[in-house]
């Protein structure tokens, strides 16, 4: 008994550990270059969470570890079926995180739903929408799904038109950026300045695109 708590105790601590140090290197990663979803979290976790169980069945149990990994190998086509769905989103979730798919961060369009990804986890992808709500969707579904990369919710066009024959045309458009400015100022800090740019030329005016970001 007294072996099983200090092994235990000794792997919550290291898993604990491995938690701390694996969050830190990919949120903290300064080059940006490593995903950091909370799946590779929850893998490592687990990993040290199974090897410490296996050291304790050994040690204070005398079980044959290996021939229960042979045993479970045997039996793996049965826990495969049984758990298809679990696996299919650890396997999807790997996907979308390693190959960089989606990341925290994204601004996504998944079939109806639509948010600003806040974590990809072992099972499913968490989202958020505009209305401040957290949708979970499964890992398989987004690799199955058509996938949209939205522009970031910071950043703003809005579709417009001048009515005017072309007379001072630049002034007009510089009176609507300066008045946007103002606008948007009003509301929160404003990271890229208001900028008309027009596209098409109708029969009453010019048609455009007002775009900032805040």
């Amino acid at each position: 008994a007294v072996s099983v708590v200090v092994i235990l105790g000794i792997t919550a601590v290291a898993a604990r550990l491995i938690t701390h140090f694996l969050r830190r290197m990919l949120h903290f990663n300064e080059e940006k270059n490593l995903p950091s979803s909370s799946i590779f979290v929850n893998i490592g976790r687990g990993a040290v969470w199974a090897l410490g169980i296996c050291i304790m069945l050994s040690t204070s149990f005398n079980v044959d570890v290996s021939a229960a990994v042979t045993a479970l190998g045997i039996g793996g086509i049965a826990i495969s079926l049984g758990f298809q769905d679990t696996i299919s989103n650890l396997i999807g979730g790997l996907q979308l995180s390693l190959l960089r798919i989606v990341k925290p961060g994204d601004n996504i369009e998944v079939g109806s739903e639509s948010g600003v990804v806040r974590d990809v986890l072992w099972r499913h992808t968490v989202i958020r929408n505009a209305a401040g709500e957290e949708i979970l969707i499964p890992n398989s579904i987004i690799n199955k799904t058509t996938l949209v990369h939205l522009p970031p919710p910071n950043q703003t066009s809005l579709s417009l038109e001048v009515t005017t024959d072309g007379a001072g045309l630049t002034q007009k458009a510089r009176l609507i950026e300066a008045a946007a400015a103002e606008a948007a100022c009003g509301i929160g800090k404003v990271k890229k300045e208001p900028a008309l740019l027009f596209s098409e030329i109708t029969g009453t005016g010019f048609k455009g695109s007002l775009a900032f970001s805040m």
